[in-house]
């Protein structure tokens, strides 16, 4: 009977033993799987990273080029003292200026400051419309 109760002992021992080193191989695969998963993970944020990187500095390129556009356009501008004339005759229109004051203000003539005021008046009657 002693012989009987070792046996099924060492029969549960080694079904245990059996049990612990599949669920140790089982273990160790998964583990696998699951380095390789982080490693394509790792290198998936790697190029994502560097995509937003490269595409961070063409983003500064085109503002750097924005910028250096708009300054030569105001420079354009400002060379043409007429331009400039009209574009603050217009800015004061907006703001509600009669001719007498253009004429005065921006150094244009009467009839160029009345057209100005015309065109105004044009402009600003459609939108009273709505």
């Amino acid at each position: 009977m002693v012989w009987l109760a070792l046996t099924a002992v060492a029969i549960v021992a080694l079904v245990s033993i059996g049990y612990s080193i599949h669920a140790r191989r089982t273990l160790q695969q998964h583990q696998r799987q699951y380095e390789a998963l982080i490693n394509v993970l790792r290198n998936e944020i790697q190029a994502l990273t560097s995509s937003s990187i490269g595409m961070g500095h063409r983003l500064m390129d085109v503002e750097n080029q924005l910028n250096i556009t708009a300054e030569k356009q105001q420079e354009l501008a400002n060379r043409d003292p007429g331009v400039l004339a009209y574009n603050q005759a217009a800015r004061l229109m907006e703001m509600g200026a009669d001719v007498d004051d253009l004429v005065k203000n921006c150094g244009i003539g009467r009839p160029e400051a009345e057209l100005m005021a015309l065109l105004h008046k044009e402009i600003a009657a459609p939108d009273n419309r709505n």
